[in-house]
């Protein structure tokens, strides 16, 4: 018999403010305890999902946000 424990993904390497200027791309990483597991990124209690101005990238335990044409509201 065997017995399966579920280990949680934990962040490595948590989200970090970050300054940006107004019009331009950033770039938000965080590091992840297991390859590959499900990423959400959230703003507020809203769930982002992938568009012109979000795009969502994921490689092995580095999970990243880039928000393209930065505003004010993307604080």
């Amino acid at each position: 018999r065997f017995c399966v424990l579920a280990v949680p993904v934990l962040f490595k390497q948590a989200l970090e403010n970050t300054e940006m200027e107004e019009g331009k791309s950033v770039s938000l990483r965080c590091e992840l305890t297991k390859a590959d597991a499900t990423v959400v990124w959230k703003k507020g209690e809203a769930t982002l999902q992938a568009s012109a101005k979000y795009e969502m990238k994921q490689k092995g335990t580095m999970a990243e946000l880039v928000i393209h044409n930065a505003e004010p509201e993307d604080a």
